[in-house]
């Protein structure tokens, strides 16, 4: 497999995964998936969300930021 290819498959699985933690976060999200939601922006080096530039992680970051913003803050800053 090229690094291309291999590129473009971790790029998908990426907005999968932010996908999917968005579905999750629109729900009736645990205290545990909104944990792992922040982490994964986090992890992503998303620090204010307002700066966030795809669409899927933009998105998850709004959603976070209007279910616990206390807590959103504490970890995304």
């Amino acid at each position: 497999m090229s690094k291309a290819a291999s590129m473009n498959i971790l790029e998908e699985l990426h907005a999968s995964v932010a996908k999917k933690l968005k579905e999750i976060i629109k729900g009736d999200p645990s205290p545990q998936d909104l944990a792992q939601a922040i982490k994964f922006l986090k992890d992503n080096n998303i620090e204010p969300a307002r700066d966030v530039e795809n669409s899927a992680l933009k998105a998850l970051a709004d959603e976070i930021g209007q279910l616990a913003p206390e807590q959103a803050g504490e970890y995304l800053n």
